[in-house]
């Protein structure tokens, strides 16, 4: 293909006096580097993406209708969250049966359909794998409870006996992510209250014991079953909790940060500065977070992939670890093939902060031989459209709700299209999620009695959750449910501004996001910047972000991502090849990055 609007430029002030320093932060990969080194993967949250029925609810068959979108769009594999059968107490990540998908998605027959479409489109399928906890309607959950204590099928989850002189007590102090004590008690079959079971997220998930060899097998049979029907790897949720200290102690910390969520008592509440990363103890890690003991459930995983030869299977940690010398031990050799980079995530809006966690992000990696990962939104965050539209340093907040200060829209989308321009840049593999290529910012004003996250009821609205991210796709700037389905049902409300980023609205519109993200994505796959180097460039201001990705001169690409005040220039003779934003008399203005030819 063509690349996007080459332009010489002959300003008098684009002659930049700029050098590369001396030494690359991070080399060239092999060219024939494995597809997952360099792959863009696309995040499907299957409930908000396409409705095939017309009963609000996405599904199997309209993500399967809509999957020319993506080929058009230029990346190379889907992740989808969970599809599995659920009671959807936490939107699928509460499963009920691994093998099997929930009527609400569609069928068996339906995903077999889907895997297939997608191969035939060239994407391949990476799906969500939920191993640290079930649902409490998991046939094997339910016939803990009834077997009763001592029982063998109790042992398959974290069953204890509580403290206090009847047992009154949570066995220890540990408290859930999404609010509240980690440990429910249960009714007996006499009546009476008996033990307690640990859930380090909502009651609903009861955690798996992994020390339990049942577990390990039955795991290590799904990801066959899944694997003999097409898929081409597995995203591993809560990768860092699968085993947890010995004896369970209490912990030290009165609270842990995790997941973007603020563990927290029922009537606290927490905030998370937007320039901090999720914040555990180094120096006593917490007994229910980051174990060694994690790593040689995966060395078995990667083993059952590896035996099904060409092309790799992969399994991609979401570890929410510090530091970036423990997070790497999950993407060793004979481990993960990718971890999600959190800290990049997480970092502000400032260029110092982005240069450094770009570089120590990269040497990490190196440091074990893996890819570097980078992602700006989930279905867990507040997307960055949105999250961007405050200035850096603003507390970061789980959710935006109409009575929380609101984030400056036009600001937003300007510094999200320069912060994709930047990510999509770096060597390595990224991450996009539904929606953020038509610009979409988070839902701000969704009523309260809408809301389904588990955290809002847990924390009794202290903190708003992540609905708003996960707000149905506007297709259409028209229609019941802009293009979303065939009926005006939602299963969360549309805001009114959604009309106004819809597909039809920018398919074929030049400076559209929806068209710089295809020409970012084009771009990156014609120059081969996920299998390239990363050298730092000299001379520009400080609030600049400038670096080079290339692995000869001939090939080199500059790339300047200006976050100050005043436009910038370019180097004599660089040419561009995408910007973010439209230049102005030829310079780079604030919150505009651009990419360019520079020899």
């Amino acid at each position: 293909m063509t690349l996007s609007a080459t332009q010489t430029l002959n300003h008098p002030a684009q002659d930049v006096q700029v050098r590369e320093e001396a030494t690359a932060v991070h080399p060239a990969d092999s060219p024939d580097a494995a597809w997952w080194r360099q792959a863009v993967i696309y995040q499907i949250y299957p409930r908000s993406w396409a409705d095939g029925d017309g009963d609000g609810i996405g599904d199997l068959p309209g993500i399967t209708s809509r999957l020319p979108h993506l080929r058009a769009l230029g990346v190379d594999a889907i992740w989808l969250s969970p599809f599995y059968t659920s009671p959807q107490a936490d939107a699928g990540y509460d499963v009920a049966d691994y093998r099997d998908i929930d009527p609400i998605f569609g069928s068996l027959s339906d995903a077999d359909a889907m895997i297939a479409r997608a191969h035939e489109l060239g994407l391949k399928v990476i799906v969500d794998m939920v191993p640290n906890h079930s649902s409490d309607e998991h046939a094997w959950f339910k016939a803990a409870l009834a077997a009763g204590p001592g029982s063998a099928e109790r042992e398959r989850y974290l069953f204890r006996e509580g403290r206090g002189e009847h047992g009154e007590l949570p066995p220890n102090n540990w408290q859930s992510v999404f609010g509240g004590a980690a440990w429910t008690r249960v009714t007996e079959a006499d009546g009476e209250p008996g033990q307690w079971y640990l859930h380090l997220f909502d009651p609903k998930q009861p955690d798996f014991n992994w020390e339990h060899p049942e577990v390990r097998a039955e795991f290590e049979s799904i990801l066959r079953f899944w694997l003999d029907r097409g898929v081409d790897g597995f995203r591993v949720d809560v990768a860092h909790g699968l085993i947890k200290e010995q004896g369970l102690p209490d912990t030290e910390e009165e609270r842990t940060v995790m997941l973007g969520h603020a563990e927290h008592d029922d009537d606290a509440t927490a905030t998370v500065r937007q320039d901090e990363a999720p914040r555990i103890d180094h120096t006593k890690r917490s007994p229910m977070w980051d174990q060694d003991g994690v790593h040689e459930i995966y060395r078995a995983w990667r083993k059952i992939l590896e035996s099904y030869g060409t092309p790799d299977r992969i399994l991609c940690a979401e570890a929410w670890v510090e530091p970036q010398d423990r997070a790497v031990k999950y993407v060793r050799s004979d481990e993960m093939h990718q971890a999600f980079n959190f800290d990049f995530l997480t970092s502000s809006w400032v260029a110092e902060d982005l240069r450094a966690v770009i570089t120590s992000s990269l040497r990490a990696a190196d440091s074990v031989g893996a890819p570097s990962t980078w992602v700006l939104s989930n279905h867990d965050v507040v997307r960055h459209a949105s999250r961007l539209g405050f200035p850096p340093g603003t507390p970061r907040m789980n959710g935006i709700s109409a009575t929380d200060p609101q984030p400056d829209r036009a600001l937003g989308l300007r510094r999200a299209r320069a912060a994709t321009a930047l990510m999509l840049a770096l060597p390595g593999g990224a991450y996009i999620y539904q929606g953020e290529e038509l610009g979409l910012p988070d839902s701000t004003d969704m009523p309260d009695e809408f809301r389904q996250d588990p955290t809002f009821a847990r924390t009794h609205g202290a903190e708003t959750g992540r609905d708003g991210c996960r707000v149905p796709i506007p297709w259409s700037s028209e229609g019941p449910s802009l293009g979303f389905g065939p009926s005006p049902s939602t299963w969360l409300p549309q805001p009114s501004v959604y009309a106004e980023y819809a597909v039809d609205r920018q398919e074929g519109v030049a400076g559209s996001t929806l068209e710089l993200y295809r020409s970012l994505l084009a771009a990156r796959r014609e120059l081969s910047l996920g299998t390239g180097s990363l050298t730092w460039v000299e001379g520009y201001a400080a609030d600049v972000v400038a670096l080079t990705n290339g692995a000869s001169s001939r090939d080199r690409v500059l790339v300047v991502a200006n976050l100050g005040a005043d436009p910038v220039g370019l180097p004599d003779g660089a040419e561009v090849i995408v910007s973010s934003g439209p230049l102005e008399d030829g310079l780079v203005p604030t919150d505009t990055t651009v990419w360019a030819r520079w020899s």
